[in-house]
């Protein structure tokens, strides 16, 4: 009996405290026609990915921020299917393990700037996949900085006139549409 009670611990630290449904990132979403260098598409995806750990870690691997984590780390692996950051910090969540707090590049209000200002770049683009990226990113913008009335305003205007963007390509290929945060 007591050797029970002595293992107990142990074998609860091992059941993850949140559900993460792993990425399966096999081709990235956006091709070579995207208007994006590659060291640009990584910078964006480190960045990302690095928001994502510390909002994840942050609020204790809520169901909220692992929801809104899964999605910003999902753009960051299409960006960049091998960006170290990504890849490290979804193994991680994979595993059940909460990522430790990310050295950031930027703080949230300055990565909603560069991620309004790039969206509003591609949205001058007449291919889908950069339009595509620019919703994704303003979308982003309005969410991480929901002061920065710019990015608030650029993404319910594209709310209103195309509807919310669409995760599930991103974040689940081959399902219906994603649901949206609350």
């Amino acid at each position: 009996m007591f050797a029970v009670i002595a293992l107990a611990p142990l074998c609860t630290a091992e059941e993850p405290k949140f559900a993460w449904e792993p990425l399966e990132v096999k081709v990235s979403a956006f091709t070579r026609d995207l208007v994006m260098l590659d060291a640009e598409r990584d910078e964006y995806a480190t960045n990302l990915a690095a928001y994502a750990a510390n909002t994840i870690a942050t609020d204790g691997a809520s169901m909220a921020s692992v929801k809104q984590g899964r999605r910003i780390l999902a753009l960051a692996l299409h960006l960049s299917p091998r960006n170290k950051q990504a890849v490290v910090t979804q193994f991680q969540l994979a595993k059940g393990i909460v990522p430790e707090k990310a050295v950031a590049d930027y703080s949230p209000q300055v990565l909603a700037r560069l991620l309004l200002t790039r969206g509003q770049l591609l949205l001058q683009q007449q291919e889908g996949e950069n339009r595509t990226l620019a919703r994704y990113l303003i979308h982003l913008a309005a969410e991480i900085d929901a002061r920065n009335e710019d990015a608030v305003y650029a993404s319910e205007m594209i709310r209103i006139d195309a509807g919310s963007p669409d995760w599930t390509p991103l974040t689940d290929p081959g399902k219906e549409k994603d649901d949206e945060l609350p």
